[in-house]
């Protein structure tokens, strides 16, 4: 039996000895401050958990404009939005090339960026739909060619079958009925036969429609040149030819010079025309080796396949000074444009791992063509040229 007190009472040091405690313990922690009683747990609210990140991505917005000295419009707040959120991969990666190079970042450089990436990503997209509608095209005309096919073979066999009826026809009955069910049937198929011919040709007419709209899909409007996707596709394809065969191949990209001051000074259909004359001097050196398309803007790209970068560069280069020697005038005012001139940039492709490097080694020569003062063709490797006066 448990010890208790007169009281009947269990004494009260045997709740200390039960808790493992001592008075001297209890009055110890009597006299230390309590602990803060446990906040009560609840979930955030959706205020908590976003206004931080929305403070963070307004901050980097902030950054973002203040770094590159861009004025605060709804424009430049969405190309900063894209950047720093990823939201457009190709326009950050092109903003981070620009300023590895120094170059500033300017509203018309931006304006002309976003025009050529959405031209190209509808561009693209209408390539995607018209190879889906063209393999779909192919199936149906295989289908259709095929039950026409089978259509003729049947319409034949039933036709052997009614000739051969035919002396029936008068001696038994069931044999003259059936071959009237037999020419009825005969005729039907030889209508199957009309309509699925009538189809085969509107699929043949539907092909050739397609064709057309895909080579309208791949072409520049101006200037009538294989426009950015088709040069993309085309270089990479004369890239693994030429690697295959171990010829040589060269890349370059060509700029003409102070477009925007004839823009400003004589309009945009004089620009235009000027582009179309690059246009068809640098196709004069196009063939079946060459090819030349228009990559955006007042920017045109070739590739060289059989030609050392030595020769490829004396073919382009001869094309800067023929257009470098032209006097142009506007058709309408009779004002001398001023001398037209081309910048550009070429490089050895197979000297370079990937299609992306030999493609940045033309643009960076390229670059270096623009500081050197323009009008003159720059080999990738070289050492820029001396800076002279520009072109007026």
């Amino acid at each position: 039996m448990d010890a208790r007190n007169e009281s009947g009472r269990t004494p009260k040091r045997g709740w200390w000895d039960w808790l493992g405690l001592s008075p001297t313990d209890d009055r110890d922690a009597a006299a230390s401050p309590m602990p803060p009683p446990p906040q009560s747990s609840r979930d955030p609210t959706a205020r908590e958990v976003w206004l931080p990140a929305k403070r963070r991505l307004l901050g980097r917005l902030a950054d973002f404009l203040i770094d590159h000295d861009l004025e605060i419009l709804p424009f430049t707040l969405g190309i900063a939005y894209d950047c720093v959120t990823g939201g457009n991969p190709q326009l950050g990666q092109k903003i981070l090339e620009r300023t590895e190079k120094g170059l500033p970042l300017t509203i018309k450089w931006l304006e002309d960026v976003c025009d050529a990436t959405t031209s190209n990503d509808s561009a693209q997209a209408i390539a995607t739909i018209i190879e889906q509608l063209d393999a779909s095209m192919g199936d149906v005309a295989r289908t259709m060619t095929g039950a026409r096919s089978a259509a003729c073979h049947y319409t034949a066999a039933l036709q052997d079958h009614v000739d051969a009826m035919g002396r029936f026809e008068k001696a038994d009955a069931p044999a003259a009925d059936l071959a009237r069910l037999t020419l009825t049937m005969l005729e039907r198929t030889r209508q199957i036969e009309q309509e699925l011919a009538r189809s085969e040709r509107r699929a043949a007419q539907l092909q050739a429609e397609l064709d057309e709209t895909r080579r309208q899909s791949e072409q520049d409007p101006l200037t009538g040149l294989p426009n950015r996707r088709a040069f993309d596709a085309l270089f990479e394809r004369e890239l693994r030819d030429a690697r295959a065969a171990g010829e040589p191949l060269c890349v370059a990209f060509c700029d003409v010079d102070n477009i925007r001051r004839i823009n400003d000074a004589h309009g945009h259909p004089t620009g235009d025309r000027v582009l179309k004359l690059v246009a068809q001097t640098l196709s004069r050196i196009s063939d079946s080796r060459c090819h030349v398309a228009r990559h955006g803007g007042e920017e045109f790209a070739l590739v060289f396949r059989g030609l050392a970068l030595p020769q490829a560069w004396a073919q382009l280069d001869a094309a800067r000074a023929e257009i470098a020697d032209r006097r142009l005038i506007n058709r309408i005012t009779e004002l001398p444009l001023g001398r037209v001139t081309l910048s550009g940039g070429i490089a050895d492709a197979l000297a370079h791992g990937t299609r992306a490097s030999a493609l940045k080694a033309a643009d960076d020569a390229l670059q270096l063509a623009k500081q050197g003062g323009c009008n003159c063709i720059v080999m990738a490797g070289d050492e820029p040229p001396e800076p002279r006066r520009k072109a007026a």
